[in-house]
């Protein structure tokens, strides 16, 4: 039986969604497989692991600027030098953990994850292969450190592998595979039957609006946001997700009282329907996570994007923008003339939506795990 370690890290949901996927999987492509799914963070130090996540999520929600200029200056200098020190401190926690399970393959969806592994395989600790998943559209060079002992990397698209390649990494080793989302999302939902469970017309066209965000940034942008929407485009209906954020969720419902907009205007706390809500939308209005971006790629929408975190998430918008599959809202813009000029030109959204075929990856999980089970 072959022995799998699946490795990620609480900074952000991303990751572990990733890794879920991959599991779930691997788990239906060979039954015989010892699959595990490990936080290596809090596998080897609990309270670094709390205070790091949770300074993670203050910077990036009440001094974002701060988060982006960790992430920049990670890239290089002592900053870099800093963090890749002390995964190898960590490593030798984890060394345990692998001496004990003995995997044949390490899966890691964090760059944490593979430069520990990376640095214990150099030293002649551990001989397992390594792949590493990149779960943003722009690569960064921490997911790279120790990257002559990695036997596998998963990217988004070409011109990351193209970054690699200049990074002096084998071309055999880099498959283009997109980030990995959930099996929910290939399946064929009857459109009729959502929108009738949220009481939805079909004769309008459906903006998916997710309005909470992990981190409840942004929230005054937001909300003006939303409330453009509600008060100036009577022809299309909407589902907001406020996600764990009831302030937001409470200033959206006074937006929709105000307006008497109840009957196309749909608010939602919590979701487990992503998928059935994606399939059902025209347009998606998000942070530019490497999942959510993923999942609205698959789903073929095109995207709004507000609230970026300086750092992965605004490469990300960039990107997206710059492919033609997104708008990005910036703090200063005026969302109502932007909004307005793209409904004015109904061809604008055909095109965005045109372009989502260009880099939707539906079938990532499975290419990845078929490759790493070949």
């Amino acid at each position: 039986m072959k022995k799998v370690l699946i490795f990620y890290a609480s900074y952000g949901g991303g990751h572990l969604n990733a890794a879920k996927s991959i599991y779930e999987c691997m788990q239906k492509m060979d039954k015989s497989l010892d699959i595990e799914l490990i936080d290596c963070m809090k596998y080897v130090n609990k309270t670094i692991e709390k205070v790091t996540t949770a300074a993670y999520r203050e910077a990036a929600k009440k001094a974002p600027w701060v988060w982006g200029k960790i992430y920049n200056d990670s890239q290089k200098g002592p900053l870099a030098h800093l963090s890749s020190r002390s995964n190898k401190i960590m490593a030798i926690k984890l060394l345990k953990l692998l001496r004990e399970k003995q995997p044949d393959l390490i899966i890691s969806t964090h760059p944490f994850g593979s430069q520990m592994c990376n640095y214990l395989k150099r030293k002649g600790k551990i001989h397992s292969k390594i792949a590493t998943i990149m779960t943003d559209f722009a690569p960064h060079d921490q997911w790279l450190v120790g990257h002559e002992f990695t036997d596998y990397f998963f990217v988004a698209h070409y011109k990351m592998k193209q970054y690699l390649i200049e990074k002096n990494i084998s071309e055999k080793k880099v498959f283009v595979t997109g980030i990995p989302i959930s099996s929910r999302f290939l399946i064929n939902y009857n459109k009729k039957e959502i929108l009738e469970e949220f009481h939805l017309s079909e004769s309008k066209k459906t903006v998916l609006f997710f309005g909470g965000g992990e981190f409840g940034l942004g929230k005054n942008k937001t909300v003006e946001i939303f409330k453009s929407f509600v008060e100036n485009f009577d022809t299309l209906q909407i589902i907001a997700i406020a996600g764990k954020n009831p302030k937001m969720k409470s200033a959206f419902e006074q937006i929709v009282k105000d307006n008497n907009k109840s009957d196309t205007v749909k608010i939602l706390e919590y979701t487990n329907k992503v998928p059935e809500l994606m399939a059902i939308s025209d347009l998606v209005v998000t942070k530019p996570g490497g999942l959510t971006t993923s999942e609205s790629l698959a789903s073929n929408l095109p995207m709004i994007v507000i609230n970026p975190i300086p750092g992965q998430e605004e490469e990300n918008a960039e990107f997206l923008e710059s492919n033609g599959i997104a708008i990005w809202i910036k703090k200063d813009d005026n969302p109502t003339a932007i909004l307005k000029d793209l409904f004015a030109h109904p061809f604008k959204l055909a095109e965005m939506k045109e372009s989502t075929t260009l880099l939707a990856q539906k079938h990532a999980t499975e290419n990845i795990c078929k490759i790493l089970l070949k």
